[in-house]
């Protein structure tokens, strides 16, 4: 996105090869939730470093990856006994998720949304609502994957609109007793950071149940605080049967995971989901070192109140520019502020957002966008920035609008 090149990172700041600062408002994509470089990170991963590197967590096992499986397993929300596994990116997590779920229930369908994003394996792509840039020359997919619409107030799609969409999927393309899984973003990321009504989640909970079919919740990017709860999905009260987990969760080191229901984790044969890196020991260290800091830096409160800074500040821009912001939303510190023209939902603005984007580093800013136009900011701040730092990069951010919309 930025030909800058990093040369060093702490907390919430960059700064690159020349020595000019950035304020990070992405956070690697949600990756670095507790910031940069975490002094208490880096202590665990060069201590792992010391003892040993790589096994093959399936070959020669470890206490490291044990013990973060069980903490994994302990936070993962809901009562019932679970089995978490390694993997090394959000993709592998979600696209076994599927495998678990087609080896559980014997049947062969997948149901998506409708401007999710779920990876860029064959599959995963397969799963991903968005043709351009994710899918477009890259064809053909998987198949035996149907998308419906994800419910957005905000562009008139309605909780009954989507469950209706969804129950037309039963009745036109396939029955549900042929879904092996139904899988959803709590909170969509490249979609927008549009959350899903708790209605509706609690309606794809009741459907899933009465008709045996896996829920599969991807918290990819809206995992470990990030959402203002450890995992979005418990804004809703539900418990899924299998959750993805990646970015947040070893702050910056490659490692995600699928935890699930015992019964249904237990599903394949022994040996058909591994990998030869999935659970990395330094990995699982840094992992084990973020669960410890977001507890003992009480990091979802801090969550919480971050954006509820930014939610302010953003809302104070939405009254200067009605005509070019349409909403400004947030669950945690998932922030979006959505850019239109002449205040109309259904004319994104693009050409705005793309200018944003490109003009951020002159201000010394990184900025990210998302949506299904591309027409939205989101900010993933590290949930360890000051009060300080987030003003200050937010006051530029009101700078660098005031010098594009006139």
């Amino acid at each position: 996105v930025y030909p800058i090149f990093v040369e060093k990172a702490r907390n919430a700041e960059i700064w690159d090869a020349e020595g000019r600062r950035y304020i990070d408002f992405a956070s690697g994509i949600a990756v670095c939730n507790t910031g940069h470089s975490h002094p208490k990170v880096v202590a665990a991963v060069k201590d792992q470093m010391d003892k040993f590197s790589h096994t093959c967590l399936m070959i020669n096992p470890y206490e490291v990856a044990i013990e973060l499986a069980e903490k994994l397993i302990a936070i993962a929300p809901g009562q019932s006994e679970k089995k978490a596994i390694f993997l090394n990116s959000g993709a592998e997590a979600v696209e076994n998720c599927i495998k678990i779920a087609r080896a559980y229930t014997g049947r062969r369908g997948v149901i998506a949304f409708h401007g999710g994003f779920h990876g860029r394996t064959n599959l995963t792509m397969a799963l991903t609502g968005k043709m351009t840039p994710y899918k477009h020359l890259f064809g053909p997919f998987s198949d035996n994957v149907y998308h419906t619409p994800y419910p957005i107030e905000q562009h008139n799609i309605s909780v009954n609109n989507a469950l209706q969409a969804l129950d037309n999927v039963f009745k036109v393309d396939i029955a549900p007793t042929d879904v092996a899984a139904i899988i959803i973003e709590p909170i969509q990321g490249e979609g927008g950071f549009y959350s899903a009504p708790k209605e509706f989640l609690a309606r794809l909970r009741a459907i899933c149940d009465e008709h045996g079919i896996v829920f599969i919740a991807d918290e990819i990017q809206s995992g470990f605080g990030r959402s203002g709860k450890m995992f979005a999905i418990e804004h809703s009260g539900i418990e899924p049967d299998l959750i993805s987990m990646a970015n947040g969760i070893a702050g910056g080191l490659p490692l995600t995971a699928g935890v699930g229901k015992s019964q249904i984790m237990d599903a394949p044969l022994l040996g058909g989901i591994g990998g030869t890196y999935g659970g990395s020991p330094i990995a699982c260290a840094a992992a084990q070192s973020v669960l410890k800091i977001i507890e003992e830096e009480d990091l979802i409160q801090r969550s919480n109140e971050i954006g509820s800074i930014f939610k302010q500040r953003l809302a104070e821009l939405k009254e200067q520019y009605p005509k070019h912001i349409l909403d400004v939303r947030n669950q945690g510190s998932m922030i979006a502020i959505e850019f239109v023209s002449n205040g109309k939902a259904n004319e994104p603005n693009t050409e705005l957002t793309k200018a944003l984007i490109a003009n951020a580093p002159t201000h010394g800013l990184v900025l990210l966008a998302c949506g299904f136009y591309g027409n939205v900011i989101r900010f993933l701040p590290a949930l360890t920035m000051s009060n300080a730092i987030a003003e200050e990069g937010l006051t530029k951010f009101r700078l660098l609008i005031k010098s594009l919309v006139k």
